[in-house]
């Protein structure tokens, strides 16, 4: 006759207490989420990036706190070094570079965000619905995402932003629209390979909807290279904003951006003797652009189930 198995925990912990062992969580099993967090937390690039996306996601909520000088308001110091009273400088025209610095993250994190959230949801529905229903309905959505793929997106993006003129609610709805083919593949792929597992089937049996099927039991088991593909997302949207803005075709003066900031950076005597004026924004966007790979590699190292050890 087989021992219970609570039984055999209480005989094991007994057996262990008295030769000196101790073990507070002996029989407690892992939840899926803990483990995840245990393995992200290995990866220490990856928790780096997260504490430095952190602080920068804080210093774009409380930017009125961090940097108290407004960005808009022009002081009679052009392009005056770092001093007690401008801690990065003046720009050109006489702002506080610290304070526009500052602003500029909200910037940043809106369109990262903002477009990724467009383009996601867009891709993970279209991806679902080819997936889950294939036959015709799967090949002309597949055809269709071909179609945009083959666009050069840079090419796009300008010719749409030079018409509809360059703000930054453009942006996030040009970069949405464009970059949902990836996503849609992706999730494609996901689906076709849950739809026929056994829970699924048995959804099928029992008579749930469609919808109900799709959406609450095969989209939350694909759901970790979904995010993955969004974290990386984020960090490619940050960066054509910021080449947009580069190039005078996003966020317009005076309201701050990374990329417009850089502008200063096209003249020879800025690059060499004010380097106030480009070198703060543009360590911004490699930190940034790092942070957010970092976290997406770890990530996809702690949602990957063949790493488990």
């Amino acid at each position: 006759m087989a021992m219970p198995e609570s039984k055999i925990k209480t005989e094991m912990e007994s057996s262990l207490q008295e030769i000196g062992i101790t073990h507070p969580d002996l029989g407690k099993e892992e939840t899926p989420l803990q483990i995840i967090v245990k393995r992200f937390l290995k990866h220490r690039l990856a928790v780096t990036g997260l504490f430095v996306m952190l602080c920068i996601v804080l210093a774009a909520i409380f930017a009125p706190l961090i940097a108290p000088k407004d960005p808009f308001q022009i002081y009679d110091q052009f392009s005056a070094p770092p001093s007690g009273e401008h801690w990065l400088g003046t720009d050109q025209v006489g702002r506080d570079i610290f304070a526009r610095l500052v602003y500029a993250s909200r910037v940043s994190m809106l369109v990262g965000l903002g477009a990724v959230l467009i383009y996601t949801v867009i891709g993970t529905i279209l991806g679902a619905v080819s997936g889950y229903f294939g036959g015709w309905i799967d090949i002309l959505l597949m055809r269709i995402t071909d179609v945009f793929m083959s666009f050069p997106n840079l090419m796009i993006i300008l010719v749409v932003v030079s018409v509809l003129g360059p703000s930054l609610l453009n942006i996030i709805w040009i970069l949405g629209l464009l970059g949902w083919p990836s996503v849609a593949r992706l999730v494609r792929g996901s689906v076709l390979s849950l739809k026929n597992v056994d829970f699924v089937k048995s959804s099928v049996v029992l008579g749930y909807s469609t919808p109900r099927i799709l959406f609450f039991h095969i989209l939350p088991n694909a759901i970790a290279p979904i995010l993955v593909h969004a974290t990386f997302g984020i960090a490619a949207a940050i960066i054509i904003e910021a080449s947009l803005s580069f190039l005078g075709m996003g966020v317009q003066p005076p309201t701050a951006s990374w990329g417009n900031m850089l502008t200063e950076a096209q003249s020879l005597t800025v690059l060499t003797s004010q380097p106030w004026l480009w070198v703060p924004p543009g360590v911004l966007i490699v930190l940034v652009v790092l942070s957010i790979n970092f976290i997406g590699d770890g990530l996809r190292d702690a949602l990957d189930p063949k790493t488990i050890k």
